[in-house]
């Protein structure tokens, strides 16, 4: 037997999820190859850096060497961050490529970044909300905007990669994802105009969750593309949902009772599938009203 360490691709290493990720999975033992355009934070102590471009295929040969699993966390994470064009062809030229690439080198597990926003709700410029609560998998898409279609476009890429290469591979639908401090300023504005966080049922995930979740999607057994939502077990928001859902969303239906500050977002799947339980969770400021 060997002990040598299993090795780990990670792309878009040194973004917020992707540098959680490294931080983990080194945890866990893993050898980790960082592919990254450029580094900021991450150092040759954290991972083996490679500078390159998930979108290019030599780029990503030369950072599969030697590689047993693949972490796919490179994107434009927003439909502002660039041109209709430069988000949905970078998003999923990147996932198309190394997803392939992986496949046919016999790489055989994957986990990929999706996002709540592959359903095309919370970008959607027309007055739509979700066609149910909770939020799942399952919910119909109403595409219209380029980043929710690039991220629905990645998981048919690997639907495809999984039926054809016999791949699994995981995608993971995040929710907003980032740290304590900068969830707590975006409960804060929910709190002020809860319409704001409708379309997304209020979810959110502490980067720190996020890359647990990575974590326990390498080692799940699974076979196939699956997709995965994740959110914390409870909204980032003071008030009961039900009373949430009744005041901005009245007329959807709801297939749960949603006690408390219970998330109107399904976990179901993550629990099932990959034994995950977010479990850092930001307590929101109550709302104190003033004397009459």
């Amino acid at each position: 037997m060997t002990n040598t360490p299993r090795t780990v691709l990670v792309t878009g290493a040194d973004g917020r999820i992707g540098r959680a990720t490294v931080a983990r999975l080194r945890a866990d033992g893993w050898r980790v190859v960082a592919l990254a355009p450029r580094f900021r934070s991450l150092t040759a102590d954290d991972a083996e850096l490679r500078v390159g471009d998930a979108t290019d295929e030599a780029d990503v040969a030369a950072a599969l060497e030697g590689v047993d699993a693949l972490v796919h966390l490179a994107a434009v994470p927003h439909w502002e961050h660039g041109t209709p064009y430069e988000v949905y062809t970078t998003n999923v030229v990147s996932t198309f490529n190394v997803l392939v690439q992986a496949a046919q080198r016999g790489i055989r597990r994957a986990v990929i970044a999706s996002s709540i926003q592959a359903t095309g709700v919370p970008g959607n410029h027309h007055d739509v909300l979700p066609a149910y609560y909770p939020i799942d998998e399952s919910l119909p898409t109403v595409h219209d905007e380029w980043y929710s279609l690039s991220k629905y476009s990645d998981e048919l890429t690997a639907r495809m990669v999984a039926s054809h290469w016999g791949m699994s591979i995981v995608a993971l639908r995040f929710p907003w994802v980032d740290d304590a401090d900068a969830l707590r300023i975006v409960g804060d504005e929910w709190t002020r105009d809860p319409v704001q966080g409708v379309k997304l049922g209020w979810s959110y995930l502490d980067v720190r969750d996020a890359a647990t979740a990575v974590a326990r999607s390498l080692e799940a057994d699974i076979d196939g593309a699956v997709v995965v939502q994740l959110a914390a077990p409870q909204t980032l928001v003071p008030f009961d949902t039900e009373e949430l859902l009744e005041a901005y969303a009245p007329d959807v239906p709801r297939q749960r009772v949603f006690p408390g500050r219970t998330v109107p977002v399904s976990t179901d799947r993550a629990r099932h599938l990959l034994g995950f339980v977010a479990e850092h969770e930001i307590e929101p400021v109550p709302v104190v009203e003033a004397a009459g």
